[in-house]
C-alpha cells in the first residue's frame, strides 16, 4: 500500500496543494499555481501576490534559501516540473551556445560542437560539476557578445522572413481557391446562357435547322473552353516564372550575419572558421600614383633669374587674380621636354642599369636656367 508522501506525490491537478497555504485546488478550483525558474517550486499566486509584493524575498519552502522575485514568477506550461526545467535550461544555453554549421571548418567540427552543447545542457539538468559549467558559459558568453547577438539577429530575421512567406503561401492558396470558385461560376454561366441561346433559336426556326444550330452552338463552347485553358496555362506559367525568381533572388542575397568579431577557436568551441579581417582600403589618389610636381628629366626650381619675369614678380597687379610663377616654369618646362621623343621603356632599363637618367638631372636644371638667362639677356639687348 503507498505511503502518504507516494499518494502526496501522485495526486492529480485537481488535488495540488500549495506549499505555503495549504491550500488546495480540489477546494478552490480557480487557483492558479506559479512557478520561478530559480528553484521551480509550486506556490498559489495568492501567496506570490502576498509575499514578493513588497520586493525580493527568500523562497518560503523549507530547505531552499534562494532569493527570488515576483516579476520572474510564471505559469508552468509542462505537466511534468522536470521537463520544464530541461526546456528553461536548453532555451538558456541554446541561446549563448547559438554557433551555425557554415561557421566550421568541417561537418565532423559541427557534429562535435553539437554533442559538447548536449553534454553541457545534461550537466546543468542532473546537477553534474554546475560551476564549472556556468563558469564556461560565462566565460564564453563575455568572449562572444558579439557573435552571439549576431547570431540571434540572423535567427530573428530568418523566422521573420518564413512567418512572412508562410503569409504570403496562405494568401496564394486563398487567392488561388477564390480563382477557382469564380472560374466554375463563369463557366457555369457561360454553359447556362449558352444552352438558353441555342433553345431560343431553336424555338424560333424551323425545324430542318435543328442539327445545324446543336453543331453550331457546340462549337461555340468549344471554342470559349479552349480559350479558357490557354488562359489559365498562361496565367500558371507566369505565377511559376516568379515564384522561380523569387527563389533565385532569395538564394543569390542569402542572409549572412556580421561577424564583426574574429571567431577562431574559442576557449569553449573548436573547429571554427577563421575570419579574415580584410585590409583597409587606401586613401583615393586622384593622380593614380603620380606625384605631381616630379619629373624625370628635369627638377623644378623656386627661381628663375629673368629681367622679363622679375618685374612680374613684383607686380600686385599681375599677383591680384592668383597669377603664379612656379605655374609658369612647371608649364615651361614641360612643354620644352616633351618634344624630346622619348622611349619610356627603354629609359627605364637605362636607369635601372647605369642611372643615366638620375645624372641628367641636374645637367637639364642647369642648361633650362642657362637658357633663361641667355633668353632675358637677349630680350635686354
Amino acid at each position: 500500500m503507498p505511503s502518504a508522501q507516494e499518494a502526496m506525490a501522485n495526486r492529480g491537478d485537481d488535488d495540488e496543494v500549495c506549499p505555503v497555504c495549504k491550500s488546495s485546488r480540489y477546494l478552490n478550483p480557480d487557483m492558479q499555481f506559479l512557478i520561478n525558474p530559480e528553484c521551480y517550486h509550486k506556490m498559489c499566486e495568492s501567496c506570490v501576490d502576498r509575499i514578493f509584493s513588497s520586493g525580493p524575498a527568500n523562497c518560503p519552502v523549507a530547505g531552499c534559501h534562494k532569493t527570488l522575485r515576483k516579476a520572474r514568477f510564471r505559469k508552468q506550461t509542462f505537466e511534468d516540473i522536470n521537463v520544464e526545467r530541461e526546456v528553461d535550461i536548453r532555451r538558456r544555453v541554446m541561446q549563448i551556445l547559438n554557433r551555425r554549421e557554415e561557421e566550421f571548418d568541417s561537418k565532423r567540427a559541427w557534429d562535435d560542437f553539437l554533442e559538447q552543447r548536449e553534454e553541457i545542457i545534461a550537466n546543468l539538468v542532473h546537477g553534474t560539476d554546475v560551476a564549472k559549467t556556468e563558469s564556461d558559459l560565462q566565460k564564453y558568453a563575455s568572449e562572444n557578445m558579439r557573435s552571439i547577438r549576431a547570431n540571434q539577429a540572423l535567427e530573428a530575421q530568418e523566422a521573420s522572413s518564413f512567418k512572412e512567406q508562410q503569409t504570403h503561401e496562405q494568401e496564394l492558396a486563398r487567392l488561388r481557391r477564390e480563382a477557382a470558385k469564380q472560374e466554375y461560376e463563369n463557366e457555369r454561366r457561360e454553359l447556362q446562357a449558352s444552352r438558353e441561346d441555342v433553345l431560343t433559336r431553336l424555338a424560333a426556326g424551323r425545324p430542318g435547322d435543328a442539327a445545324a444550330i446543336a453543331r453550331e452552338g457546340k462549337k461555340v463552347l468549344l471554342k470559349k473552353s479552349s480559350a479558357r485553358r490557354s488562359e489559365e496555362d498562361r496565367i500558371r506559367q507566369k505565377q511559376a516564372a516568379l515564384r522561380n525568381s523569387d527563389a533565385r533572388k532569395a538564394g543569390q542575397g542569402g542572409l549572412t550575419a556580421d561577424k564583426a568579431d574574429i571567431a577562431g577557436d574559442s576557449g569553449l568551441i573548436k573547429g571554427l572558421k577563421k575570419i579574415v579581417t580584410p585590409e583597409p582600403e587606401k586613401p583615393y589618389d586622384p593622380f593614380g600614383g603620380m606625384v605631381p610636381n616630379n619629373r624625370d628629366y628635369y627638377t623644378l626650381r623656386d627661381f628663375y633669374p629673368s629681367s622679363y619675369l622679375d618685374p612680374i614678380r613684383q607686380d600686385t597687379r599681375m599677383q591680384a587674380g592668383g597669377y603664379d610663377l612656379q605655374e609658369y616654369y612647371s608649364r615651361t618646362l614641360m612643354e620644352a621636354f616633351a618634344g624630346l621623343g622619348c622611349f619610356i621603356d627603354e629609359e627605364v632599363a637605362q636607369r635601372d642599369g647605369a642611372g643615366s637618367l638620375g645624372a641628367s638631372r641636374p645637367a637639364a636644371t642647369q642648361g633650362a636656367a642657362q637658357a633663361a638667362v641667355s633668353t632675358g639677356n637677349t630680350e635686354a639687348s
